[in-house]
């Protein structure tokens, strides 16, 4: 009898995504899933999804999650840990939701040092709302609302969440990955584990930015999003842990 080697996760429903063809949401989802099973605290986990193209992330895991207002995610995680301390809450956030309306929020929970963890997807682009320029969209580079390309004095420069939020005392664990080849599947899901085991041990805060494609929105294919993320994302965003609980990574 063949053995099973490769299955879904408990942690992740047996249900179609609506995601669009290329997008990397799937796979996040599938990695954090996975984590939690093997870290055996599916039962305690809780998620927070935001506002945006995962904003019905609640309805892929198996597991309690819930939706918070645009950006608010951090603050209703921070209550859900606060009254339950022994759960495993984490929020789920796209670069609008976070780096934008809900900058202020994150950049707060993690000087407190809320014993939460966010999982922070970059695709450089507002994806729900059409694909509007957002606040790590590249210089240079076409949105709806930037047809000739971002241009830094009247839109100011992306912003590098990463290394923004390693500056703090209470973040203890940050964190940026990729998901565009097998390789960097294997670190982030190894990232995405540290993030929850420092949660697990009531560390602090801890964060783990993804680098994510949004072929639709980028107006290409997925293979050439991919090469996009490779040659433009990764240069200005550099992959790496930017911080650990011993102090901030070389």
């Amino acid at each position: 009898m063949a053995e099973k080697i490769f299955s879904r996760p408990k942690g992740l429903k047996d249900v179609p995504f609506h995601y669009c063809p290329g997008c990397h949401h799937g796979i996040i989802h599938r990695l954090v899933a996975e984590v939690l099973d093997e870290l055996d605290v599916r039962d305690k986990a809780i998620g927070v999804a935001p506002v945006g193209c995962s904003v019905l992330a609640y309805e892929y895991f198996n597991f309690d999650a819930f939706e918070a207002a645009h950006g608010r995610a951090p603050a209703v995680a921070t209550g859900v840990k606060r009254v339950h301390p022994d759960a495993v809450v984490f929020t789920y956030q796209g670069d609008g939701d976070l780096a934008a309306i809900g900058c202020a929020e994150i950049v707060h929970a993690a000087a407190r040092g809320e014993k939460i963890t966010t999982i922070f997807v970059n695709n450089a682009i507002y994806g729900m709302t059409g694909g509007q320029m957002a606040p790590t969209t590249l210089i240079g580079q076409v949105t709806n609302t930037s047809p000739y390309g971002r241009n830094a004095d009247s839109t100011g420069y992306p912003i590098k969440v990463s290394e923004m939020l390693a500056t703090l005392e209470g973040a203890k664990f940050i964190a940026r990955v990729a998901i565009n080849t097998p390789g960097n599947m294997v670190k982030a899901k190894a990232a995405i584990k540290k993030a929850f085991e420092l949660q697990i041990k009531g560390e602090g805060f801890g964060l783990v930015e993804i680098l994510s494609t949004c072929p639709t929105n980028w107006g290409m294919s997925p293979v050439e999003a991919a090469k996009w993320l490779e040659e433009d994302m990764i240069p200005y965003y550099p992959l790496g842990v930017y911080k650990t609980s011993e102090g901030v990574a070389k």
